[in-house]
């Protein structure tokens, strides 16, 4: 069986599992067919770290959460104050999710809760994980991103997907079409803006005169200065993915993919792929192998398609205690009560019938896909998901507790005895 029969058979088509929707991402509860049990690695993290190509590097994901009984400024809060914590605590990158008229997230601008977070921090990445590109115009994201990115140090990465058919699209204008056909236009306008000087558009969604793209992406970012006028690090890396070299492709960015065409999609334009955290390794696997298939198809040499394999990226949940039963109880009291509560709140665009699974099971198949237990057995698993997949970088849900002190604790932990086992 092809990858792309693995994957399409896998797909089930639900409101809730729409490609690139932050629930998508984050948890749409979109289950696959045959639950797996928990996972167990034979042999230390290192081994699978020793046979891959390069590190794994380890993120936080953030949505703004807001569990029953908790306000709008206590969510925000917990996810700033853990975007600083994960830049202490030696993590790669922070993730954050955006969402509209829901308390599953209150975040309703990713792009803007990154500046904030860039302008607090000072060495970590932080990027998007998805900037919805339906509800908003490609050339005002486009605008905001080359922003981030010059005034960063190039910290910043724009991940976009198509969202889901809520109704999001009606209140922003984009309407179901924007949804249901319009992601490739939107992504095409959005990726010529960030990597050229003057741009044109005459789509059928999309149509205007040419126009100076100011602040231009393309130009390198200067490095960040220190407080006194002295000069920091050079954030921009030697290489990066796409036909041209770096600092001349903008930021980077990824394209949220749960099904066969979007995977597609990404690996013609020479966009890394951001996969869900509902997926298990067979399926992320499936999906790489389609991504690499399609890519050659495009035209791409096997140089370029090993460069933007490496920026591929898995979300998934971390939660690090002192046991696995203790690591899993924190999440089932928490989880299905913040499901139940922030997902229920969807509505659909145009009436359609959406499915919610059980927000219980949903929770324990999270703990048992994902790092969820001892620091030894979240770093084997970890490792584990980069051996059989591929992928080595990883935007881990560390919020699952609900509560600010546990959140914080756990990014910590997550720095301090996990990363370690994977170094």
């Amino acid at each position: 069986m092809s990858a792309r029969t693995r994957i399409a058979a896998r797909k089930s088509g639900t409101a809730s599992s729409a490609d690139g929707d932050t629930g998508a991402v984050g948890g749409g509860l979109r289950l696959p067919r045959q639950r797996t049990g928990p996972r167990t690695v034979a042999g230390p993290a290192a081994r699978a770290v020793g046979a891959g190509a390069g590190p794994i590097r380890t993120g936080a994901f953030l949505l703004a959460a807001q569990f029953p009984g908790q306000g709008h400024a206590e969510a925000l809060d917990r996810a700033v104050s853990a975007a600083v914590a994960a830049e202490r605590a030696g993590l790669d990158s922070v993730w954050l999710a955006e969402h509209h008229f829901v308390p599953y997230g209150v975040c309703p601008s990713a792009a803007t809760l990154a500046a904030l977070l860039l302008g607090r921090t000072s060495r970590i990445r932080i990027g998007t994980a998805v900037s919805v590109l339906p509800t908003q115009h490609p050339v005002a994201l486009g605008e905001q991103a080359a922003l981030l990115h010059l005034t960063s140090g190039g910290r910043f990465t724009l991940g976009v997907g198509r969202g889901g058919p809520w109704v999001d699209l009606d209140v922003f204008g984009g309407g179901v079409e924007a949804f249901e056909s319009g992601f490739p236009e939107a992504l095409d306008l959005l990726l010529r803006w960030l990597r050229s000087s003057r741009v044109s558009a005459s789509g059928p969604r999309y149509s205007f005169p040419e126009v100076a793209v100011v602040p231009r992406a393309t130009e390198h970012p200067l490095p960040l200065p220190f407080p006194g006028g002295g000069k920091g690090p050079e954030y921009v890396s030697d290489t990066a993915p796409g036909d041209g070299a770096a600092g001349t492709q903008g930021p980077p960015v990824l394209v949220a993919c749960t099904s066969p065409g979007t995977v597609r999609l990404a690996a013609q334009r020479g966009v890394p792929m951001l996969l869900g955290m509902h997926s298990g390794d067979e399926e992320k696997a499936a999906m790489v192998a389609l991504y690499r298939e399609a890519a050659r198809e495009a035209g791409r040499t096997p140089e370029q398609i090993e460069l933007i394999e490496a920026e591929h990226l898995a979300a998934g949940v971390a939660q690090i205690e002192d046991s696995a039963a203790e690591a899993r109880r924190v999440l089932l009291k928490s989880m299905p009560g913040w499901f139940s509560y922030g997902l229920s709140a969807h509505r659909t665009v145009d009436g359609r019938e959406r499915r919610m699974r059980d927000p219980h099971e949903y929770t324990e198949l999270l703990c048992d896909l994902h790092a969820v237990g001892t620091p030894k057995l979240c770093a084997d698993r970890l490792a584990a998901t980069a051996e059989r997949t591929g992928l080595r970088r990883f935007a881990l849900l560390v919020e699952g507790s609900g509560e600010r002190e546990s959140t914080l604790r756990n990014v910590a932990r997550l720095g301090a005895e996990v990363l370690p086992l994977l170094a």
